[in-house]
Formats: structure tokens, sequence, C-alpha cells
């Protein structure tokens, strides 16, 4: 059987600040190694930094610059993370949470059920 691998869950939030919605999943990804979880945090905030408010800008780089270092370490350390900005009335947050996944069953050398055979697929009009 295969070993359990550690890794980090990576997903991106928004919240409206004005609403009583509930926060809304824009992205997750699936992070094998602490650099790799907070590259995506850090490449995404370099792409919309530009496009941000001053205030929320200078949040953006002020992670960017100081805060990286002290997320990789609490990653490293296997301690759950939170990056979080506010542009207007919206709240974007990251969160990086250190995880146990589990291997996932392959179908090489396994012999699939006859019914799979009997799906056959359509052209789209």
């Amino acid at each position: 059987m295969n070993e359990l691998s550690r890794g980090y869950w990576c997903e991106c939030w928004t919240h409206d600040l004005t609403s009583r919605r509930r926060p809304a999943l824009l992205a997750s990804i699936d992070a094998y190694t602490a650099p790799q979880a907070d590259r995506w945090v850090a490449a995404t905030l370099r792409t919309i930094a530009p496009s941000l408010d001053p205030e929320a800008s200078d949040e953006a780089w002020a992670w960017l610059y100081e805060g990286r270092i002290e997320t990789r370490r609490a990653l490293l350390r296997s301690e759950p993370c939170t990056v979080s900005i506010t542009q207007d009335t919206t709240r974007i947050t990251w969160t990086i949470r250190p995880v146990l996944f589990l291997p996932l069953a392959h179908r090489q050398g396994t012999e699939l059920p006859h019914c799979a055979y009997d799906f056959k697929p359509h052209a789209t009009d």
C-alpha cells in the first residue's frame, strides 16, 4: 500500500463585507511543499496588486516583503496560515493548512466493471 504524503491544502475565499452571504470559495490547490504553497499566494498577490486600491496594494506588498517569511516558517512548523487583504468592501483570504494526502487508487492493472464499456460519447451539437 502507498504511504500517506504530507502536504498543504490551499484555498482562496472572498467575502463581501456589506452582505450577509457566506464567503465564496474561488480556488483551491494541493501543494506538496511549503515553498509551493506560499508561492501560490505570492503569485496571486503579485498578479492582482497593481489593480488594487492603494491600501489593499500596500497590504499585499507588505505580506510579499515581510509576512511571507513568517508564513513559510509557520508552514515548516506544520502550522496553518492565513493571508488576507481588503479591497473596498471585499475581503480576500488565502488559507494554507498542513494535511496528509491519502493515496488514490489507480486503474492500471485493474479490470474495469463491464458497464464501463457501455458508455458511448456523443458528439455535441
